[in-house]
């Protein structure tokens, strides 16, 4: 019995096999999005300090609200002197 067949015999099982492809389309949609994103590291040997190229103007989460970025003061002495 092919799987259009079984659903054709019962109808219930329509609106569960819709939300389970849904789903699996939303998780399978939001991984592939979450891999191009700047914070997910894929190749470590090429980029060993990708902290180093992410913009801090650029929101790197999803929702953001009322992001200002401003440099701390220690933060800054200890780039200065570590370079």
């Amino acid at each position: 019995m092919g799987f259009i067949q079984l659903l054709m015999k019962k109808k219930e099982l329509i609106p569960l096999v819709f939300f389970m492809t849904v789903a699996a389309t939303g998780a399978s949609a939001f991984a592939m999005y979450s891999l191009r994103k700047t914070d997910v590291i894929l190749d470590r040997k090429r980029n060993p300090e990708p902290w180093e190229t992410v913009d801090p103007t650029v929101p790197t989460k999803l929702v953001t609200i009322n992001q200002e970025w401003k440099p701390i003061e220690e933060l800054q002495k200890v780039r200065r002197a570590t370079r």
